[in-house]
């Protein structure tokens, strides 16, 4: 079958190739058919070695697409239903998931390290144990997650990763309160919707912080108040908070340098959310001093901060009922044969989230 491959990790291209064979299937596993994946900047951190990734592997952790076959013990699941994969699901028997915080159970990771694709030339692994610039991709029953027949294939796999992210970071990490005022730095799909969540909360203020104009233009078509360049940050916090700080400030890049400039964004006893995924080197730097005397909060947000399958059934709701916009966080689709398209796209920050059909 078909997929893109990364051969050596900080290549910037993927080789779409016709060899390739997805392998692992058997008991508690399922095989499906890829028909939509989403290209997510997490993909291109694995690539350029930001995020720890074995290699040779297939990028893709975002897609949805049809179950062809179950292995003995799969219940629920049946060849042909419509489902999105979740690349972290829940073991739901570890502490994390007994506390009810199941956005931090690590059963999933335990599969990121062990190839469930092949080539003539030997093993292939998958992305955060997935894969879904793929035609096929064998998981575990748990990543396989039904959706209504009414939901696109797009728009679940956009749910299985970044929309349940920056919604969730609202939502569940944050809790963004009514009346409040919030600044979002860095508007790619993720942080659109942190800023679709925080409207959803009824924040009264919300500045979108973008270096790429047409990101900007984007964010204030999906709520929010304001959208300035990193430059104009301090502007708009002196215009809006009279110095004082924003109540809530997401960091959505994934750098120390960012992360640094939202806590100092935030205003005393305010919220910073840290959205982004950064590498383990990049070190936040913080003062004893600051952190007892500005009382703000740090919270970091793991795949939306909350139970994964609630946030999905969440989504879904919220986009069924027009309250927040999925179509539109498509700007641009391409086949898989023109995948490094996408990646030049996510590069240049000219896509919000490329669609790659399968």
């Amino acid at each position: 079958m078909r997929a893109a491959v990364l051969h050596e990790i900080g290549q910037d291209k993927l080789e779409v190739l016709d060899d390739v064979e997805a392998v692992g299937f058997g008991p508690g596993r399922v095989r499906i058919r890829v028909r939509a994946t989403g290209l997510c900047h997490s993909d291109v951190s694995a690539m350029s070695g930001v995020l720890p990734q074995p290699a040779p592997f297939i990028p893709g952790h975002e897609g949805a697409g049809e179950i062809l076959d179950v292995g003995d013990g799969v219940t629920g699941l049946t060849p042909g239903q419509r489902v999105l994969l979740c690349w972290l699901p829940a073991c739901g028997s570890c502490p994390a998931c007994r506390r009810g915080q199941t956005q931090l159970c690590l059963a999933g990771f335990m599969n990121a390290g062990t190839p469930n694709f092949k080539r003539p030339g030997g093993d292939v692994f998958g992305f955060a144990g997935t894969g879904t610039f793929t035609e096929e991709v064998v998981v575990d029953a748990g990543c396989a997650v039904p959706i209504p027949d009414d939901v696109p294939f797009d728009i679940a796999a956009l749910i299985g990763c970044g929309v349940t992210t920056g919604l969730g970071a609202a939502i569940n990490t944050a809790k963004v309160e009514a009346g409040s005022s919030v600044a979002v730095i860095g508007c790619g799909g993720v942080g659109i919707s942190a800023i679709q969540g925080a409207k959803l909360r009824g924040a009264a203020q919300i500045v979108a912080v973008d270096p790429v104009a047409s990101r900007r233009e984007a964010a204030l078509r999906f709520g929010a108040t304001e959208a300035v360049a990193p430059e104009g940050l301090a502007d708009a916090k002196q215009r809006i908070t009279a110095g004082e700080g924003f109540d809530y400030v997401f960091e959505v890049v994934g750098r120390s340098a960012t992360a640094r400039t939202a806590y100092e964004t935030t205003r005393r006893g305010g919220t910073l959310c840290v959205v982004g995924a950064g590498a383990m080197d990049d070190n936040l730097q913080l003062n004893m001093f600051e952190l007892f005397f500005d009382e703000k909060r740090i919270l970091p947000s793991m795949y939306g901060g909350g139970d994964v399958l609630r946030s999905y059934e969440r989504a879904i709701a919220l986009w069924r009922a027009g309250r927040i916009d999925l179509e539109s966080l498509i700007t641009h689709r391409v086949p898989l044969a023109n995948v490094n398209e996408a990646l030049e796209q996510m590069r240049t920050g000219t896509a919000l989230r490329t669609c790659i059909e399968i």
